[in-house]
């Protein structure tokens, strides 16, 4: 008889089990993202406002963010040859600036900036146009030099002539084993790596964050080109209630706008979502820990454009809950 009865409880277990398991899946897929750093903690991602801060900030700028700044690349040149590892950048600003001028204000250690960006790394931030900027240690090669002018949150502006790009090449360039660096020792790429290792790049404080190298694909000025700038770095206390999404698009319109293209970012590896106007958006709900953020510019039939690889890019970001 007890064996009997045995029977009977492992054949009821087993018909729980099999009814557990065809239970359908949650359905929450475009607003729940798992955090990289534990499985166990779900975030649910969603828009909001530009934060309060920002906008009293934006109050206590007077014009300065209805401003049109126009950049032009002194140097390097467009199609210039380097002789050695030493690439030098010189800008000009100009335009209806309404006050803009990029500045760190040694109190805050914010300001206008300039995003410089060189292949497809992440930007490195310059706020003195005055004082020389340089790219040391480049790496032998062809690469793409990207620029425009950004605010103290590093929200860019998108007025026509504030995004130019030039593309050049370096001959006996740098140490391949070394990071190229600005001449205050600011990493704006990385050493090669093994492919495992630039999966995972280390994420670090504003100014310090670096992918793997990277020298130019074959980009098209004439084709449509998403350059990616933030997120970017770690986010601690305030910064990381709400985070922002930023980019400069090149040669190309957005659904809502008229366009061919829509803008697909995915957090986590989780269902992606869609930008259709060229705005920034802000996204609140993160979970402590770090996180990767893609950001493409796809087609109408949700292909990725194609221009030199960068049209796809993926980052990694470090989120810290106080």
């Amino acid at each position: 008889m007890r064996i009997w009865n045995s029977a009977l409880v492992l054949a009821a277990l087993a018909a729980v089990a099999i009814l557990a398991s065809c239970e359908p899946a949650s359905e929450n897929t475009n607003t729940t993202a798992t955090s990289s750093a534990s499985p166990l903690i779900a975030q649910e991602l969603k828009v909001v406002p530009r934060p309060s801060s920002i906008e009293e900030m934006m109050k206590q700028r007077g014009e300065q963010d209805k401003a049109s700044p126009s950049l032009r690349i002194v140097t390097p040149a467009k199609n210039a040859v380097i002789n050695g590892s030493t690439v030098e950048v010189k800008l000009d600003l100009s335009g209806e600036l309404k006050g803009y001028m990029p500045h760190k204000d040694p109190a805050t250690g914010k300001g206008n900036h300039i995003h410089v960006i060189l292949d497809n790394q992440p930007y490195e931030a310059y706020y003195e146009l005055g004082q020389p900027f340089e790219m040391r240690n480049v790496a032998e090669g062809k690469h793409t030099l990207r620029v425009f002018p950004s605010r103290p949150w590093h929200e860019s502006f998108k007025n026509d002539g504030a995004f130019q790009m030039v593309t050049f090449t370096v001959k006996g360039g740098g140490d391949a084993a070394k990071p190229t660096t600005t001449k205050d020792g600011q990493k704006m790429a990385s050493p090669a790596q093994s492919p495992a290792a630039s999966a995972s790049p280390t994420p670090a404080k504003e100014g310090k964050d670096f992918a793997t190298k990277s020298n130019a694909g074959e980009v098209d000025a004439t084709k449509p080109l998403l350059t990616y700038s933030r997120p970017k770095g770690e986010y601690t206390g305030a910064d990381s209630e709400a985070i922002m999404i930023d980019f400069w698009l090149t040669n190309g319109k957005l659904q809502s706008e008229g366009g061919d293209y829509r803008v697909r970012y995915t957090i986590d590896g989780g269902a992606p979502r869609f930008i259709d106007t060229w705005n920034p958006i802000w996204l609140s709900g993160w979970a402590s820990g770090k996180h990767t953020v893609k950001v493409e510019l796809v087609d109408k039939s949700g292909q990725v454009v194609e221009n030199g690889g960068y049209n796809s890019t993926t980052r990694e970001i470090n989120v810290v809950k106080q």
